[in-house]
């Protein structure tokens, strides 16, 4: 068991379109990812989060819901996409292509 000496302090972040939420919690050694987000109690704030299902990362990277933490690291809650980003380029390459600006978009290359 460890004590409160041991601890350390880690953010959990949620974005959404209009702002985003960072939560400070402070976790003993072995602390994981999943542990982290519920002692935020971020769902509270945005019931859309699925504590069972919900992507975790930390800087970009994906992780396990049972990585367990280590100091300087941080928690990112991300939501499901939008729009899947394929789709969005190609129909921004067709929109491109009806307006005759294809050519400037892929470089020359059809």
């Amino acid at each position: 068991m460890s004590n409160e000496a041991d601890k350390f302090a880690v953010d959990v972040i949620y974005a959404t379109a209009q702002k985003q939420k960072v939560i400070s919690v402070n976790v003993a050694p072995g602390t994981t990812f999943i542990d982290a987000v519920c002692l935020s109690r971020m769902a509270e704030f945005y019931p859309e989060i699925d504590l069972d299902k919900v992507k975790l990362g930390t800087f970009s990277r994906a992780v396990k819901h049972d990585e367990v933490l280590v100091p300087g690291m941080r928690v990112e809650i991300y939501r499901s996409l939008i729009a899947d980003p394929k789709d969005v380029r190609r129909k921004r390459a067709e929109k491109a292509k009806d307006e005759g600006r294809a050519n400037k978009i892929t470089g020359g290359r059809a």
